[in-house]
């Protein structure tokens, strides 16, 4: 049985920026709660984000950029998130080495979470290729990230260590 971290809204906490969820509803991620020890976690909660809160997206860059310095996550309203953001990212990294987690399953399209694709910065609802800043410091210190929609990946990662 793998411990990984799960994104606090995908367990059905009313985390999101608009005080919602993302319960996904399906057999792969329904098997990993059964099967695996799950952490739950919000990296923007951790930092001390409210709930509800203004949207924010990254501007010009990814996940990765953020880390780097040369990118800054921003609220729709125009403040600057980016410490806030870096502080999740890190007391997720930190949550990881404290439990030995060497897995996540974090929600799709989030500055924090996404895994593959993000809002492009512009808050029209039109997203792009690239990381969140929570999984760009995760992958930086190599725990494997998956998105909701890639339980089914995990599962196959997971049966690989076996």
């Amino acid at each position: 049985m793998a411990k990984i971290l799960v994104s606090a809204c995908l367990l059905g906490c009313k985390v999101r920026y608009n005080g919602s969820d993302l319960k996904p509803s399906n057999n792969d991620f329904n098997w990993l709660i059964k099967n695996h020890e799950i952490v739950s976690f919000c990296p923007e909660v951790s930092a001390g984000l409210a709930i509800p809160r203004v949207p924010a997206e990254i501007q010009c860059g990814v996940g990765q950029d953020v880390l780097s310095g040369n990118a800054n996550v921003l609220n729709s309203d125009g403040l600057n998130l980016t410490d806030k953001f870096l502080l999740g990212a890190q007391l997720a990294l930190q949550k990881c080495k404290q439990e030995n987690i060497e897995f996540a399953v974090l929600t799709e399209y989030s500055p924090s979470c996404g895994s593959n694709s993000i809002y492009n910065g512009d808050f029209s609802a039109k997203k792009k290729v690239g990381n969140g800043v929570t999984t760009a410091m995760l992958k930086k210190h190599n725990v494997q990230v998956y998105s909701q929609h890639q339980v089914h990946l995990l599962q196959l990662a997971l049966n690989k260590e076996c």
